[in-house]
C-alpha cells in the first residue's frame, strides 16, 4: 500500500527510488484524472518500454521456433519428443501473444529475415551443419506453415 509518505516524494524522484510506489501513485493520479500530479515523461518512457518488451518476445519466440523447425527439418535422424514440445510451446506463446497484441502479427515480416539469420547460425552451431546447409532466406509462409500446426518433411 503507498504510503502518504511516498507522495509526498517529487513524482520523478519517486520513479528512481521506489517504482512501485511511483506506479501506484501514477495509477492513482490517472484514476482520479489528476493531469497535474502525472509524471508525463516518466510515462512515456515506460510506455515505449512495453512496446519493445513486447516486440522483444516477439522476436524471441519467432527465432526458437524457427531453429526448432530447422532443426526438425534437416536434422530428421535427431528428431525428440524435446524438440516437438519446444516447437509446439513456442506457436501456443506466440499465439496468446499475438491474441493480446494483434498489432505485432504486422511486425512478423520485417522481423522475419533477422529472426531467420539467427535461427541459422543458432541451427549450425547446435548441429555442426554447415550454415551453407539452411536457405538464405525463410522457406516458410507465415500463417500456414510457421505459426500454424505444420511440420517439415
Amino acid at each position: 500500500m503507498t504510503t502518504a509518505r511516498q507522495f509526498e516524494q517529487p513524482i520523478t524522484n519517486l520513479y528512481e527510488k521506489d517504482f512501485l510506489a511511483w506506479i501506484e501513485d501514477q495509477a492513482q493520479a490517472l484514476r482520479t484524472r489528476k493531469a497535474n500530479s502525472l509524471d508525463w515523461d516518466n510515462i512515456l518512457e515506460e510506455l515505449e518500454s512495453m512496446g519493445r518488451s513486447e516486440k522483444n518476445a516477439l522476436r524471441s519466440h519467432l527465432r526458437v521456433l524457427l531453429m526448432h523447425l530447422i532443426k526438425w527439418q534437416w536434422q530428421p535422424q535427431k528428431q525428440s519428443k524435446s524438440w516437438a514440445t519446444t516447437i509446439r510451446n513456442q506457436r501456443l506463446d506466440l499465439k496468446y501473444l499475438l491474441k493480446d497484441s494483434p498489432s505485432l502479427k504486422r511486425l512478423i515480416p520485417e522481423m522475419l529475415p533477422d529472426a531467420w539469420d539467427s535461427a541459422t547460425d543458432e541451427s549450425a552451431f547446435e548441429t555442426d551443419l554447415p550454415i551453407s546447409t539452411f536457405p538464405e532466406s525463410c522457406p516458410w509462409d507465415i500463417d500456414t506453415q510457421i505459426l500454424a500446426n505444420w511440420w517439415p518433411e
